[in-house]
């Protein structure tokens, strides 16, 4: 298992595995393990893929920050034409570092604090995703207060049922905590009307992550552009229409997304409506351009089980452990064999922690190099210091040119900040 899976960038030569142009292992001999590298050729060419899926229609791609904020990587979006999707204060302190304009930057999430609202509203980003009406009633507050016009978008949550990988990836039904119920909807469009320091710039919508079908997609907007007609009726008139992310990529045998075939879905049905597409992709950018190099540190025999303990673990790499998320493991040198069933875990003092379980592989030995895959998005931006651990480098990788655009932490690190 994880031969076959290895993503697109991350190919054999001679039976190695090669980060763009580098071999893998002169990569970990470089900068050290556990190791996030980034093929940024990979990244540019799924930009590339959105911009021209997408260019029958006025769109901003607002790269969601969440999925691998790294300002190396932001500044290389930027410079391919994204803006930014925000969650958070931190998140648009990384994205002004990385040169994103303010008209560039959509900011989404369900507990955004006064100070967040005042930094956004003086950087002047293009709207605010707003879900709920305490939200709405805040930002009014602020921008009064401020005497600056808010831009915003109403999250509608469309109570659309959306297949994904785990219930937590969940995000359009009514039984989550994202957006405004649907009845609620117009009323609050109405309310902002007569605010003057409230500007309802458009509509926004995300039902959920890692989907790789485009009927829910049809299924949501189809709802929301009723109401753009409804809420035009009543005078109020959108400029945008706002819809998320979760564009699914392939982790197993599963396909992803069809970028081509979501486009010709909801391209006609938005040009049509005269609104600007806003798309919100973060994992389908980044997410297959990333592998983590994680070094065998010991292979242990209990019962019939084989435990492969590798210097990466939850700390680095949490999704198996909270998602249940698969992520391809490959020997990075040739391997020959037969395969054994093995369990890939780390050294957290948790059961939980593990990258892999029940994998058919060439039984590693003590000192091997293992490439877990396709862990460009939600990798390294859910790492953390759990037992004491220094977060791992981060590298990036051009062709025949790797760059560190993070460096490991030190000890302390650990205690920086602390009494």
């Amino acid at each position: 298992m994880g031969e076959s899976l290895l993503t697109q960038p991350f190919v054999r030569r001679n039976g190695e595995l090669h980060c763009g142009d580098i071999p893998a292992a002169e990569l970990a001999e470089r900068f050290g393990t556990p190791l996030y590298v980034y093929d940024i050729r990979r990244i540019a060419e799924r930009v590339g893929a959105f911009h021209t899926a997408f260019a029958g229609v006025d769109h901003l791609l607002a790269y969601s920050v969440k999925a691998n904020g790294n300002l190396s990587i932001l500044r290389r979006l930027h410079a391919m034409g994204c803006g930014a999707d925000i969650t958070s204060l931190g998140e648009l302190y990384r994205a002004r570092q990385a040169g994103i304009p303010g008209r560039m930057i959509v900011f989404a999430g369900v507990g955004k604090t006064v100070p967040e609202i005042e930094a956004a509203l003086e950087y002047g980003i293009y709207a605010f995703n707003v879900e709920s009406r305490g939200e709405l009633e805040r930002i009014d507050e602020v921008a009064t207060r401020l005497g600056r016009r808010a831009p915003f978008a109403i999250r509608v949550n469309p109570d659309v049922f959306a297949a994904t990988p785990h219930e937590y990836t969940r995000t359009g039904t009514a039984s989550t905590k994202f957006g405004v119920p649907w009845d609620e909807t117009g009323d609050l469009y109405l309310w902002a009307k007569d605010r003057p320091w409230l500007v309802a710039a458009g509509i926004d919508m995300h039902i959920g992550s890692q989907i790789v079908d485009a009927t829910p997609y049809v299924r949501a907007l189809e709802c929301v552009l009723d109401l753009v007609t409804e809420l035009s009726a009543a005078g109020v008139d959108l400029k945008f229409l706002n819809i998320g992310g979760g564009y699914g990529i392939r982790y197993d045998h599963d396909p992803g997304m069809d970028v081509d075939e979501l486009a010709a879905e909801l391209v006609p049905r938005v040009k049509s409506a005269g609104l600007r597409l806003i798309l919100e992709p973060g994992r389908s950018i980044v997410g297959d351009a990333g592998v983590l190099l994680t070094r065998v540190e010991y292979v242990k025999r209990s019962g019939r089980k084989h435990f492969v303990v590798v210097d990466g673990g939850m700390s680095e790499l949490i999704r198996p452990s909270h998602y249940g998320g698969f992520h391809a493991v490959a020997h990075t040198m040739p391997s020959q064999g037969a395969t054994t069933r093995v369990d890939i875990v780390g050294p957290i003092c948790e059961t939980g922690d593990f990258l892999a379980r029940d994998r058919e592989l060439p039984l590693p030995e003590q000192g091997d190099l293992l490439a877990v895959c396709t862990v460009g998005a939600y990798g390294f931006a859910m790492a953390s210091n759990y037992n004491g651990r220094l977060r791992p480098a981060e590298t990036m990788v051009d062709g025949n040119e790797a760059t560190l655009i993070r460096q490991r932490e030190t000890l302390p690190d650990l205690v920086r900040g602390e009494e």
